[in-house]
């Protein structure tokens, strides 16, 4: 990086006897084995790609400011083998990382996995205590089977846990019982909350949701929106004092004349803004499309105030009122819709009180993922729920609705509110509940989801988890300086780490990886475009 590329001659010297040959430190030290690009380059493109979230055009251009020079593939690659790299000093420094998780108090192992679509799942385990990723697996699905191994390898390596807190997954609850039989086990009161929302809720919202394309509600709205915004002039007299009397309020202009047109499309944009109703937690503790629903209904009952006191609907400069009113009259009082909105509100209301109960996530919450509950004693916040669960099913017809809600809260009770876990540190013995939030994890994959979307411009995480390699997690450790300092292992840097790293190691991970992928060879993805693919199999078939 300091002088771009340049040219090395390499003198090696060769014992007489044939014994040994020496080769030149200073070179191994700057660039691995057979490698174009120095540790410093793979090192500035790893941190550029995953810990400052620059995309591959990005990273190049910042690597030709410092005359460096490379192609878009190269920064995939040097990425995939900074991971490799990291993933390797990360396991040869495990031993340390144990003695480090000890002097802690030892360690509480949060498990969790994150996919989408038919992505293989990315599982994670992280030490509660530090914030460590200590391991991370790509599989399948999370069947006992695939995570026995998983959970029995971070036994091997860093001892047992005091504890652990998870999801209640079987997979997951089943292989625990079976690696951990005696360790104390927690259910995450976040995924507990996140887990019997959806089985309650998740019926009605998906109904919802497909009652309201089934009508087409959005486009017509985007189409109305879109009509209206043509017919609209910014420049106009009036506009500007229009616009800041429907801010305030209050009059703040004679010219009347485009009111309803602005109005209308205001509103519009209004409903488009739902999502700012949602606090952050994702569903089931956010319904957007519910919001969205009633905002349309509101509206909707607004303008129809609003003709009935002050406007003539046949009156020119009124029909963009009517005209919405009467276009949208349909999906309001679509009788479907409103069954669905009123089921899904009377649940949403006893979900939102079992969130109040448990002091967690709870409705007027603002901190999203990051929320780890209110600092309230367990035997008070058990005390809730015991008087929850007597009004849920004190009255014959709640008893018969939320029957599954009072069979998962018997189940699942002890490992909710079991007693805090006393930790022994150096400072002395502090007392934990680690089944308030198992959100460390949760907070982790919304990152990777933000750094994924910041790098390739979309949304969804399905591509970058089926090409990402597994220990991609490990970089969440580069935030945490003592991490640094265990794995650097005396060094003073990365660069110098990585070059103390056997470079056939390197290269027979990498290629390990490469064919562990799920990437489409290229020949098979050319012939998949083919649209007469089919006719062309049938053809060579029939000639046989």
């Amino acid at each position: 990086m300091d002088i771009g590329s340049f040219r090395a001659r390499e003198t090696v010297m060769m014992c007489p006897h044939g014994h040994a040959s020496f080769v030149a430190e200073q070179l191994r030290n700057l660039a691995p084995e057979n490698g174009i690009f120095g540790f410093d380059v793979i090192v500035e493109v790893g941190y550029s790609l995953f810990v400052h979230c620059r995309n591959n055009q990005e990273v190049m251009a910042k690597l030709a400011a410092k005359n460096v020079f490379m192609s878009e593939r190269e920064v995939s690659y040097l990425g995939r083998k900074f991971i490799i790299y990291l993933a390797i000093a990360h396991r040869k420094s495990q031993q340390q990382l144990r003695s480090f998780m000890t002097k802690n108090g030892g360690y509480i192992l949060h498990l969790d996995g994150t996919c989408e679509g038919d992505s293989p799942n990315l599982f994670c385990g992280l030490d509660g205590i530090s914030e460590l990723v200590l391991d991370s697996i790509k599989i399948p699905s999370e069947k006992k089977d695939t995570l026995i191994p998983f959970f029995r390898g971070i036994k091997e390596k860093y001892g047992e846990p005091i504890a652990l807190v998870h999801d209640m997954g079987k997979g997951i609850i089943a292989a625990v019982e079976e690696v951990f039989p005696h360790i104390a086990d927690f259910i995450c009161h976040f995924h507990f909350l996140r887990d019997i929302g959806k089985d309650l809720l998740l019926d009605d919202y998906t109904a919802l949701q497909k009652r309201l394309r089934k009508l087409k509600v959005r486009p017509l709205l985007r189409q109305r929106a879109k009509y209206l915004e043509q017919k609209i002039n910014p420049n106009s007299p009036g506009f500007a004092e229009i616009m800041a009397s429907i801010d305030s309020g209050t009059w703040e202009t004679n010219l009347f004349e485009h009111l309803p047109l602005i109005t209308v499309y205001v509103l519009i944009h209004w409903v488009f803004e739902y999502p700012s109703q949602s606090k952050g937690y994702g569903f089931p503790f956010d319904r957007q499309h519910l919001n969205f629903y009633r905002r349309l209904q509101k509206i909707h009952h607004l303008l129809g105030q609003i003709m009935d006191s002050h406007l003539s609907a046949t009156a020119k400069e009124h029909k963009p009122v009517f005209k919405f009113y009467e276009k949208f009259r349909k999906i309001v009082e679509d009788e479907r819709l409103n069954i669905l909105a009123a089921s899904l509100e009377r649940k949403a209301e006893v979900f939102d009180k079992l969130r109040k109960a448990m002091r967690i996530a709870e409705p007027d919450g603002k901190q999203g993922l990051n929320d780890e509950g209110d600092e309230v004693d367990m035997k008070n916040i058990e005390k809730n729920m015991v008087a929850f669960r007597k009004w849920l099913v004190s009255q014959k017809r709640r008893k018969t609705t939320y029957a599954g809600m009072a069979k998962q809260l018997d189940k699942y009770w002890v490992k909710l509110f079991a007693d805090p876990i006393p930790v022994t540190t150096t400072d002395g013995v502090s007392y934990v509940y680690p089944q308030r939030t198992n959100n460390l994890l949760e907070r982790f994959f919304r990152g990777e989801k933000q750094r994924s979307r910041k790098k390739s411009g979309t949304a969804s995480l399905n591509k970058v988890l089926k090409s990402a390699l597994a220990d991609t997690p490990l970089v969440q450790n580069l935030n945490n300086s003592k991490y640094i300092e265990i794995i650097l292992n005396g060094c003073q840097n990365l660069e110098e780490r990585f070059s103390q790293i056997d470079a056939h190691l390197v290269q027979e991970e990498m290629k390990n990886a490469q064919n562990s992928s799920d990437k489409i060879l290229p020949a098979i993805k050319k012939l998949v475009k083919n649209s007469d693919l089919t006719m062309n199999i049938s053809a060579l078939f029939s000639a046989a």
